[in-house]
């Protein structure tokens, strides 16, 4: 094993992974600055999920190495891993996966919770970030009460509570219409900005992907130097955008 260079807040080599056998993965590197906003883009099907998943340590690569900063992700423990995600990263999926049975604001304060900061503490951390979506006033409402667009609000508040050292987000606008993703695009990545966050995100829309500072692109599972992307994914008969890396 060679570890990654110092620069590096994630460093994967030849990654590989199969989905009961289809291959999701073949070979994949990729590199994270400290800081830096990085989109992995491709169309649907090419292994953009995948790829979080193993640099998030929610999967175990069939090959490959994953590191964060010079710890080997790939060989830690399930607990190790566990813990790792709880205290350095946060995860935004397309689909918010809140707690019905939690209000929005102890959705938002949740990974806090569960590090044990006290409940006074938490409660005002994911208010402070609920305000900052502009939807502090649903802070006592449950998940059942709010729009789609409001609950993704309420899960990128999640992610961003915590402060994470990265921030894995995977296709987080994807059944929001284009004025709504918009908006949270907006928050997410000045928020990730000032507070030096990492931030990865997987995408199939070229607006989105603009907004990063690098983008590394995927087809079938491999790296590509461009792919092909709707610039307006909302809009009939939109037309494709290539992005290089």
């Amino acid at each position: 094993m060679v570890a990654p260079p110092d620069n590096d807040v994630i460093w994967a080599r030849s990654l590989h992974h199969s989905h009961n056998g289809s291959p999701g993965l073949a070979g994949v590197s990729v590199s994270v600055r400290d800081a830096e906003i990085l989109a992995v883009a491709g169309p649907r099907g090419s292994g953009k999920t995948t790829l979080l998943h193993c640099l998030s340590g929610r999967l175990v690569p069939d090959q490959g190495e994953v590191w964060f900063n010079s710890l080997p992700v790939h060989t830690m423990t399930p607990r190790v891993r566990e813990q790792l995600r709880r205290e350095r990263f946060g995860w935004i999926a397309a689909d918010p996966q809140l707690v019905p049975e939690l209000t929005a604001w102890e959705n938002a304060a949740l990974p806090l919770l569960l590090r044990g900061v006290a409940h006074r503490t938490a409660k005002k951390a994911a208010t402070e970030w609920l305000e900052r979506l502009d939807i502090a006033a649903l802070a006592r409402k449950r998940p059942h009460a709010l729009l789609q667009v409001e609950r993704q609000r309420v899960s990128v508040a999640r992610a961003l509570c915590a402060r994470p050292t990265v921030i894995f987000a995977d296709e987080p606008t994807a059944t929001l219409h284009r004025a709504e993703r918009s908006q949270l695009l907006r928050t997410l990545t000045a928020a990730a900005r000032s507070h030096d966050i990492t931030v990865v995100l997987a995408t199939h829309d070229a607006e989105v992907a603009a907004l990063a500072d690098r983008t590394v692109s995927l087809l079938d599972g491999r790296r590509v130097s461009s792919v092909a992307l709707p610039a307006e994914p909302d809009a009939e008969g939109s037309a494709a955008c290539s992005l290089s890396v």
